[in-house]
């Protein structure tokens, strides 16, 4: 066993000493040592309950024959680091996490690992971890929160009390109505309940083979949730026995998979920074355009919110990420021969799938639309690509051009958007908000959803260098590279410029003649960094641009 290395012979007698200390007795010593990884706090809702998660798999590997050993990962929750200076650290965690659970891993030489993450950073965090590490792993998240109930018995959800500040601060929701949202929008415990980040992340977990199936979709709530998970502290240790690792689950065709579920799903933008980055700690380079390949093969079957009116727990009663696998078999479009942490393959896990609402998971003869939920759209204003909710974004927005209205950062797009400054057929551009910029390439749900809330989204365009939330909305195209910081094109947008969107077209041109661009690019003088101390100004020394996955190099 590994664990052999800090526990077996007499030249580990102190290390031995160290694990009575913890109140082990020998018969636990000689077992494989598994290692839990708790993202459990108090902070989160998202992760207040996953101690329960977290006793259930110490259950599971019990029953099966080995001692678990708990530590901690770090977890920010992205809706309360939303419109300040807090949100500069959401992104820059995944690294920490990773970092993290890999040093303790390695320091203490575990025979196989549980990850339990829920929310948005720490899905892909402790994934980067695994595939670093590659020792026998599993993950077991803690589940969606449940959809809020309305006194008129409408559900509601997180990206509505955002859009709900928009709709008051239009004068379109009075005080009672936007505090009847606070109240209602997110009931319960859990990953917020569309199919934001987290519920992307943890859906495509399964695409990728590392969890059981449900781990995307069974809400939190649920006991089923706590049998699944002493059901993954036994499979952990079925793993550690056979020698099942991540990289031989993490396989190139793997990501292809994730990103075909991804586009059946409607997943958040920010799959487009965690895949290409996990598949970087895998070896594997997952380039940006391979979204709009995939895309153009693979239909849009869901639209959850913010893209309709269903949410987690319906696809999860649908028949969830199972029945939408087993929909894109049906045309080849995933490889089903793939091994998974079940110790079987795709193929056979999906033998018992079934689609059991056609209304939530359309047929994949009768898709929402032929093509995935997310485009990358390329052009002068974005030589190395942005990305877009395609799935999200109405039909009248689909081609759009426009003036832009210029803003060096979200603080004041967001005021501007307030006072109503901004108008029917504008194109807002954020700016020096992306990875280095930012630094921490900020998500902002928050102009998105007040333009969406004051009934823009039909008419207003956001492009921006940072990052939306999975709960956005509307022409929300984000992740613009170069980055502003990096002197992109997008630094040098004047007001009233025209830019034209055409999403079906994955392009996205800024209308200046290039004798005008090199003069502005001439003129430009680099700005000073907007963090001069702490982690994030290491992180924006070493981070790389958003289509590389915003990875550090």
């Amino acid at each position: 066993m590994r664990s052999d290395n800090v526990k077996t012979g007499a030249e580990r007698a102190p290390n031995r000493s160290l694990m009575y200390a913890l109140g082990l007795t020998k018969e636990e010593m000689e077992r494989p040592l598994i290692g839990i990884v708790d993202s459990r706090n108090d902070v989160v809702p998202g992760h207040m309950h996953l101690d329960k998660i977290t006793e259930a798999v110490k259950t599971g590997v019990l029953l099966a024959g080995g001692t678990p050993l708990v530590f901690p990962a770090i977890a920010v929750c992205d809706g309360i680091a939303m419109g300040h200076e807090g949100m500069k650290y959401s992104l820059v965690t995944r690294e920490l996490i990773a970092d993290s659970t890999e040093a303790m891993a390695m320091a203490h030489q575990f025979d196989g690992l549980v990850m339990i993450p829920n929310c948005d950073k720490n899905v892909p965090g402790l994934l980067m971890a695994a595939a670093r590490i590659n020792i026998p792993t599993i993950f077991c998240s803690g589940g969606p929160m449940m959809a809020g109930q309305m006194s008129d018995g409408t559900r509601t959800c997180l990206s509505d009390i955002f859009e709900a500040v928009g709709a008051y601060k239009a004068g379109k929701l009075d005080d009672e109505g936007l505090a009847e949202y606070e109240e209602n929008a997110c009931p319960t415990c859990g990953s917020c309940s569309g199919m934001y980040t987290a519920n992307s992340m943890n859906c495509l977990t399964e695409a990728l083979g590392m969890g059981l199936a449900g781990n995307g979709t069974l809400p939190g709530i649920y006991s089923a949730r706590l049998r699944m998970a002493k059901q993954a502290g036994m499979q952990i240790m079925e793993l550690v026995k056979q020698n099942i690792l991540p990289l031989d689950i993490m396989t190139e065709a793997a990501f292809h998979n994730a990103e075909a579920v991804d586009m059946a799903l409607g997943c958040s933008t920010n799959s487009m920074l965690h895949l290409p980055a996990i598949a970087h700690e895998c070896g594997y380079d997952l380039p940006l355009d391979l979204a709009n390949a995939i895309s153009a093969q693979t239909p849009n079957l869901c639209h959850l919110a913010p893209a309709g009116p269903t949410y987690m727990e319906d696809l999860h009663r649908a028949g969830g990420v199972p029945a939408v696998m087993k929909e894109l078999a049906k045309k080849n479009l995933i490889d089903t021969s793939l091994l998974t942490c079940s110790g079987k393959t795709i193929e056979e896990n999906l033998a018992g799938a079934v689609n059991r609402d056609p209304s939530v998971i359309r047929p994949i003869d009768d898709p929402f639309s032929s093509y995935g939920g997310i485009a990358v759209l390329k052009g002068t204003l974005a030589p190395n690509g942005c990305v877009v909710k395609r799935s999200a974004v109405d039909p009248a927005m689909l081609v759009h051009e426009g003036p832009a209205r210029v803003f060096d950062s979200e603080e004041d797009a967001i005021a501007a958007i307030y006072e109503q400054k901004i108008v029917a057929g504008d194109v807002v551009v954020i700016r020096y908000e992306g990875p280095r910029g930012g630094p921490g390439m900020r998500e902002m749900l928050n102009p998105t959803s007040a333009i969406a809330g004051m009934g823009l989204d039909k008419d207003v365009a956001l492009v921006t260098d940072g990052r939306f939330s999975g709960a956005t909305r509307g022409a929300s195209i984000g992740h613009v590279c170069p980055e502003a910081a990096q002197g992109g094109p997008i630094a040098f947008v004047c007001e009233g410029d025209r830019i034209k969107i055409d999403i079906p077209a994955c392009t996205i041109d800024l209308l200046v003649d290039e004798k005008t661009m090199n003069e502005r690019r001439e003129q430009w003088v680099r700005p000073e960094p907007a963090v001069r101390k702490g982690y994030i100004a290491r992180y924006a020394k070493q981070v790389s641009d958003a289509s590389k996955g915003a990875i550090l190099e």
